[in-house]
């Protein structure tokens, strides 16, 4: 399997940033998240460069405060598999809607994930129950505003109760919510 990986990471470094794939690498996978081999699903694979991010400043001259002087190490509130579902959201398909993703290999620069798309516009799709909930204009673009499986992960909505008290309906509004200082009229 280790070999395989490395035959297959070879494969899509050769290839462009993002692509199309004609069936999923992992079969099982992808449908599990939702995947059928009907009109309307399409499957694409996208490259993600690894680890932390640069902080975009000019010659790198930093001001103000030690404590926001840094560079490099600057983590990314999002998480790799969600920037890669908005890689392909945004560019390629921007007319399909995304349904899910998931990990398919990795060497040392770059991470690959294919990505399940939806053609909202397909009769296929919009007449079966299953699936229809998707084309509801509510579902544009939900990859780019962490509604998706790999964006609730990086919101913290997969946790519940007493630990995650400030996580809804989202750690900003939360936040927002508590500085608020509400004056009752006399």
């Amino acid at each position: 399997m280790h070999f395989l990986l490395r035959v297959r990471t070879w494969e899509y470094r050769q290839l462009p940033v993002v692509h199309r794939v004609s069936k999923p690498s992992r079969i099982e996978k992808a449908r599990r998240l939702g995947y059928r081999a009907i009109p309307g699903y399409v499957v694409y694979r996208v490259r993600v460069r690894r680890g932390d991010r640069k902080k975009r400043v000019r010659k790198g001259a930093v001001h103000g405060k030690p404590k926001h002087q840094g560079v490099h190490k600057q983590k990314s509130t999002r998480n790799l598999r969600s920037i890669a579902e908005g890689k392909v959201g945004k560019s390629v398909c921007a007319n399909l809607r995304v349904l899910n993703s998931y990990w398919v290999g990795e060497d040392a620069v770059y991470k690959y994930y294919e990505v399940i798309l939806i053609d909202p516009m397909l009769n296929t799709i919009r007449n079966r129950p299953s699936i229809n909930w998707i084309c509801d204009p509510t579902h544009k673009h939900r990859e780019l505003r962490g509604l998706t499986s790999a964006g609730k992960k990086y919101r913290g909505l997969r946790v519940k109760g007493h630990l995650a008290a400030k996580t809804r309906p989202s750690i900003r509004a939360n936040w927002k919510r508590r500085q608020l200082i509400k004056l009752k009229k006399v």
